[in-house]
């Protein structure tokens, strides 16, 4: 990867945070992903806010990771910088006649929900095995057991390119399944926070479906390292049933597995590479096309360049 960052401005804006040349594998769910140009950690809104406006001005890309969940970096890097967002300030307000809870878009989505589920507010239950963040989920409309993002979320607080913060309601997200208005539109924005109403509500009831939500995932959904639903489900039906139709469960590409158990998840068995991924994802497609007519669209989030 030609690395054409600039580099001596980067390194007197963000001295020691600014980390060079960072392998992704390290920093990603499913253990894959060349070299990005720069990498920089971050702990705080201000630090996430100073960040984007200093890319921004610098017209440095950037692509901001959570827990690295859903998002396929290529085997030939990213020649940007990844921010890591780990802002994770949560606030829950139980006093008012509107409770629910307040995060910071680097919080785990997981802890979210279980933190209201302690303090008897309902509405998030199904969230609480999601590995993911709050900005991931927000911006993919993240959901599980029939349930997303969009059910609960009231507003976020959003940075835009501009440097203006603005507040949006969550209609102006206009979400959709596995997607918002920031995703399909590719939105030079960053989300900062997010503001959830949720339900009052019994402790125990909510933490006895909680953990059934729990259940059912940790059942259905193998371990192991990947990048969680590889496809959308189509409507009225299930990527994992049309590709284990296509008799695909099982199906190796190097050492990317379709997982024998959950064939929406594709699994590192060992030493695989974006390329695996990406070479058994156009295989599933093609072949699921094939028997059932279906055009399976990604859920995760490719970054860089690929090629067959």
């Amino acid at each position: 990867m030609t690395n054409a960052l600039p580099l001596d401005n980067l390194r007197d804006l963000f001295g020691d945070r600014l980390q060079e040349n960072v392998v992704m594998a390290n920093y990603t769910t499913a253990h894959v992903g060349g070299s990005a140009g720069g990498l920089i950690p971050i702990n705080s809104l201000k630090e996430l806010e100073q960040a984007a406006r200093s890319l921004w001005k610098l017209n440095v890309p950037f692509k901001i990771i959570g827990s690295g969940a859903n998002v396929l970096f290529s085997d030939r890097g990213y020649p940007g910088v990844v921010l890591v967002n780990h802002a994770h300030t949560i606030k829950i307000n139980t006093h008012s006649a509107a409770p629910g809870v307040w995060a910071e878009s680097g919080a785990n989505l997981g802890a979210i929900a279980r933190q209201s589920a302690l303090r008897g507010l309902s509405g998030l239950e199904w969230a609480a095995t999601i590995p993911g963040t709050l900005g991931g989920a927000v911006y993919g409309n993240a959901g599980a057991q029939g349930l997303d993002i969009a059910g609960t979320l009231d507003s976020v607080e959003i940075l835009v390119r501009s440097g203006e913060k603005q507040s949006w309601k969550a209609e102006r997200l206009a979400f959709q399944y596995r997607s918002s208005l920031l995703k399909h539109e590719r939105s030079e924005a960053v989300i900062l926070s997010g503001h959830f109403n949720l339900t009052p509500g019994d402790p125990k009831t909510i933490q006895d479906r909680m953990e059934e939500f729990s259940r059912k995932r940790r059942a259905s959904q193998p371990p192991g390292a990947s990048m969680g639903s590889t496809f959308k489900n189509p409507p009225d039906d299930f990527a994992g049933r049309l590709i284990e139709a296509a008799g695909l469960k099982g199906k190796r590409m190097g050492d990317v597995e379709v997982s024998p158990q959950h064939a929406n998840f594709f699994v590192n068995t060992g030493h695989a590479t974006a390329q695996d991924y990406y070479k058994l994802i156009k295989l599933v497609q093609q072949k699921v096309a094939q028997t059932s007519g279906i055009q399976l669209e990604l859920e995760i989030e490719l970054v860089g360049e690929f090629g067959e």
